[in-house]
């Protein structure tokens, strides 16, 4: 039992660590972790054994080590997507001069597995790695709408239906009705539903059996990203990427 909790903190402690890319001082790790300094300590010096954590000796601060990139290897060479989707969505970021998403599921959730920056700014908290609700993100619910009854419904059963703003869907009906407009349309949207001041507009990737794999959206604040503007110039420009990304991956509609 004493070695299965000592894998769990650890484990904790690289979680922790992999939201702060700057790294983290000894004191304030062990604080976010939950963890008394002592046993953070221990913990840590396993950890720069293995060179999962580095540690940098001028700041004291310890950040993720490269042993991370070297276990996932074969999970990313595995994701074709990422490969075949990145020059549409560079082009289609170019073209809008807004910031792209690439995102999947992963338990529930959408994990950011892409970003292209746009040259214009956006306060907006997103990064590669870093996850979202699904049922208040334009990728999320293209994914959702993917996804087979029973696997909507496991999935919609996980949400505890936060309101992240004024906009935020809070009621699985109201997430079901807008989950047939996507299915009809095409397309989803993020209505500042969120993050305060940020629209998105997402579509979805298919794989070559049909089933959504990914999805990526324009993501801008919302005096950029107007309805009017997502009506008469992004909805064709999303479609013809989707449609473009989900040829090379073998799809046909």
């Amino acid at each position: 039992m004493a070695n299965v909790q000592s894998l769990e903190r650890a484990l904790r402690l690289l979680q922790t660590l992999s939201d702060y890319p700057d790294g983290m001082q000894i004191t304030r790790l062990a604080e976010q972790a939950g963890l008394s300094k002592s046993t953070t300590h221990r913990l840590l010096a396993t950890l720069l054994k293995m060179n999962y954590v580095v540690k940098d000796e001028e700041s004291d601060k310890y950040k993720l080590g490269f042993q991370l990139i070297y276990l996932a290897r074969n999970i990313l060479s595995g994701m074709d997507v990422i490969s075949v989707a990145k020059p549409y969505l560079q082009r289609l970021s170019g073209d809008v001069n807004e910031t792209v998403h690439l995102c999947m599921e992963d338990r529930h959730e959408v994990i950011y597995v892409d970003k292209i920056e746009s040259t214009q700014t956006i306060r907006m908290f997103s990064r590669i790695g870093s996850r979202a609700p699904m049922y208040c993100t334009g990728v999320g619910k293209v994914l959702l709408a993917g996804m087979k009854q029973d696997a909507y419904e496991r999935a919609v059963s996980t949400f505890d239906f936060v309101a992240k703003t004024p906009r935020t869907i809070t009621s699985k009906e109201v997430l079901d009705a807008e989950i047939k407009l996507i299915q009809t349309q095409g397309f989803a949207l993020d209505n500042i539903e969120n993050e305060d001041g940020i629209r998105c507009i997402a579509a979805p990737i298919f794989d070559y059996q049909g089933k959504v794999i990914a999805s990526f959206s324009i993501a801008g604040p919302s005096s950029r990203i107007t309805i009017e503007r997502v009506q008469d110039e992004l909805v064709g420009k999303m479609k013809e990427t989707s449609a473009s990304i989900s040829r090379e991956l073998g799809y046909q509609s």
